[in-house]
C-alpha cells in the first residue's frame, strides 16, 4: 500500500444523484492492490485529507463516490477532469466472500463501497440479491447500472425509498427478514447509516445468518497510529481492523448503533 499521497489525475466525473458524484482517477499502484470494501485517503491540497470508500476498481483506475456535506467534499465536487488530487492506500481489511447466496444491502451513499463486491460476485457467478435503499429517488446511487445487471440476470435487485418515490415504499431494513427467507440467504453484507445497519444486524442475529458491516468513523492517519477511529470497548481501529466487521465482532462493540466520536474525541449520539 502507498502511505504517502501520490498525485493522481482525474479521468472521469459522473453525477450519480443529488449532491453525489463519482470521481475516477488513474492510480495503477493502488488499483492493482485494492480489494472490495477497502478505502483510500484523498488529499485535496490546501483543504483536507479524508477517507473515501472505493466504488470501482478497473485496470489502472479506481473510483470513489463523494457525497457533498462539508468543505473537503465540496472541494472535490468542484474538481474537473484533468485536475490532480493526492491519493494513498488502499487501507482496511475489505469484505470476505463466503457462501453462495449473498444479500447486499446499501443505504444511501453506503451503496458505493459495495459496488466492487457486487462486481466480484458477478464474476464468481454467485446468486446475488441486492437491496438499494435511499430516502428518496433523487438519492439512489448506481440505479441504472444495477437495473442493467438485473435485466441481464446477473443480480436480483430490490429498490426501496422511504418516501415511495421509487420502488417499494419502505426502509431497506423493513424488508430484510422476508428477503432472507425468500432467497435462502447465507451471508449478508451491509453499508449505510449505522442505525439502519444495527437494525439489520439484530435481524440477522435472530435468524442466525452471518453478517459483515462496513463502519465509518472519524479518522486521520489510516494506518492505526492516531487512535481517532477506535471502537469501544475493544479498542479496535476502523482503519486497520476494519472498516468491515463480522457478526462475531459486532456483538462486542458497545458503541455500534449508539454513538461515535468526533474530531475532538467527544462521544456523539448516532
Amino acid at each position: 500500500m502507498i502511505h504517502r499521497p501520490i498525485p493522481c489525475r482525474i479521468t472521469s466525473i459522473v453525477d450519480e444523484a443529488i449532491d453525489r458524484k463519482t470521481i475516477t482517477v488513474k492510480a495503477p499502484e493502488i488499483a492493482e492492490k485494492a480489494l472490495p470494501g477497502q478505502f483510500i485517503m484523498v488529499w485535496i491540497i490546501g483543504v483536507d485529507e479524508i477517507p473515501m470508500g472505493i466504488s470501482h476498481i478497473g485496470g489502472d483506475e479506481i473510483s470513489f463516490t463523494v457525497h457533498r456535506i462539508g468543505d473537503a467534499t465540496t472541494a472535490l465536487h468542484e474538481k474537473r477532469v484533468g485536475d490532480i488530487i493526492g491519493v494513498r492506500g488502499p487501507y482496511g481489511n475489505g469484505f470476505k466472500i463466503t457462501g453462495r447466496k449473498p444479500l447486499i444491502i446499501g443505504g444511501g451513499t453506503g451503496m458505493a463501497p459495495l459496488m466492487p463486491l457486487i462486481e466480484k460476485m458477478i464474476e464468481m457467478e454467485m446468486d446475488v440479491t441486492v437491496i438499494n435503499g435511499a430516502k428518496t429517488k433523487r438519492e439512489l446511487l448506481f440505479l441504472k447500472k444495477l437495473q442493467n445487471w438485473h435485466v441481464e440476470g446477473k443480480i436480483k435487485l430490490i429498490v426501496t425509498t422511504d418516501d415511495g418515490t421509487y420502488g417499494i415504499r419502505a426502509m431497506a431494513s423493513d424488508i430484510v427478514e422476508q428477503v432472507i427467507k425468500n432467497k435462502g440467504v447465507d451471508e449478508v453484507y451491509v453499508c449505510g447509516p449505522e442505525k439502519m445497519m444495527v437494525k439489520i444486524f439484530n435481524i440477522t442475529e435472530r435468524m442466525n445468518v452471518h453478517l459483515q458491516a462496513s463502519l465509518e468513523r472519524y479518522m486521520k492517519c489510516a494506518i492505526g497510529i492516531c487512535g481517532s477511529c477506535t471502537l469501544d470497548p475493544l479498542g479496535l481501529r476502523v482503519c486497520k481492523d476494519g472498516p468491515v466487521f463480522p457478526s462475531e465482532v459486532l456483538r462486542s462493540i458497545s458503541e455500534f448503533g449508539r454513538y461515535r466520536r468526533n474530531a475532538s474525541g467527544i462521544k456523539e449520539a448516532i
